[in-house]
């Protein structure tokens, strides 16, 4: 595996991590240590979002810049690597 791939692979086991919690506290709204556990890794998300978008361009529609011009068309998506 190489870079790219890798932080993908974190950025996907992020979106799972969320997936799950988020389903837990919709029946356990109140449970701080679920509410701590998703906002870790919300963030570590965000990051590595970040980090992703920066070195290989955007990895959603909703990424990147959009002020200059819009490159999302035009750059290859992370699945076409």
């Amino acid at each position: 595996m190489n870079e790219r791939e890798i932080l993908l692979r974190k950025i996907q086991t992020c979106n799972f991590v969320l997936q799950e919690t988020a389903l837990y506290l919709d029946s356990h709204p109140y449970c701080r240590q679920a509410l701590r556990y998703y906002a870790r890794h919300r963030r570590m998300r965000e990051e590595l979002v970040e980090q992703y978008e920066s070195k290989y361009g955007q990895l959603t529609v909703y990424g990147g810049n959009a002020a200059g011009s819009w490159h999302w068309v035009t750059e290859p998506f992370p699945w076409e690597v």
